[in-house]
C-alpha cells in the first residue's frame, strides 16, 4: 500500500440536536460533529413519529386527501 495517502483516523465528539452526546472514531477533519437526528431521537429507534410541518403542508394534505375529505 502507498504511504501517506490515507486520512487520519481519530476520536471525535458527536452532539445531536436532542442533547445526546457520544464519542466515536472517524476520518472527519473536525474535532466536533453536530447532528440533527441520532439513534436516541430517531423515530425508527424510539417508536414515536415526529412530523416536521413546514408551512402547513401536512394540514393542507390532510384537508385535501386525508381523513374527512369527501
Amino acid at each position: 500500500m502507498k504511504e501517506a495517502i490515507h486520512p487520519n483516523y481519530h476520536t471525535i465528539s458527536v452532539t445531536c440536536s436532542c442533547g445526546s452526546t457520544f464519542e466515536t472514531q472517524s476520518t472527519y477533519s473536525e474535532e466536533k460533529l453536530h447532528l440533527d437526528v441520532c439513534s436516541s431521537c430517531h423515530p425508527f429507534y424510539t417508536g414515536q413519529q415526529k412530523i416536521v410541518d413546514t408551512a402547513g403542508r401536512v394540514d393542507k394534505f390532510n384537508k385535501r386527501y386525508g381523513k374527512g375529505a369527501k
